[in-house]
């Protein structure tokens, strides 16, 4: 299996995409493709697994609570802890913002 994470992205999407790229052994990647999305207000994030992001193409502000809004621009990654409540502040309105998501057990 393979392909490219920047083919294909759409100019505009009512929701957020996931897609699930592979998945074994209690790992999961996927593909997010945002364009001006972010999380309801009030709403966080409060996941049983480990997460890397990375922001592959676009902008966003990821904020972990209790800590400022983080900016993320193409090449920038983190690791969210399991359990850590975070959420997404906001993306670029004006082009796709894409990350590579793996989820994992720590």
């Amino acid at each position: 299996m393979s392909g490219n994470l920047l083919k294909d992205l759409p100019a505009s999407l009512p929701e957020e995409l996931f897609t699930v790229l592979a998945e074994a052994g209690g790992v999961r990647v996927e593909r997010i493709v945002s364009t001006g999305h972010a999380s309801p207000a009030g709403f966080w994030y409060d996941q049983d697994l480990a997460e890397f992001v990375l922001l592959v193409e676009g902008a966003a502000g990821l904020e972990l609570e209790g800590e400022p809004v983080r900016t993320l621009n193409p090449g920038d990654w983190l690791v969210i802890p399991a359990h850590a409540r975070h959420r997404v502040a906001w993306t670029a309105p004006d082009r796709p913002t894409v990350w590579l998501a793996v989820h994992y057990r720590s």
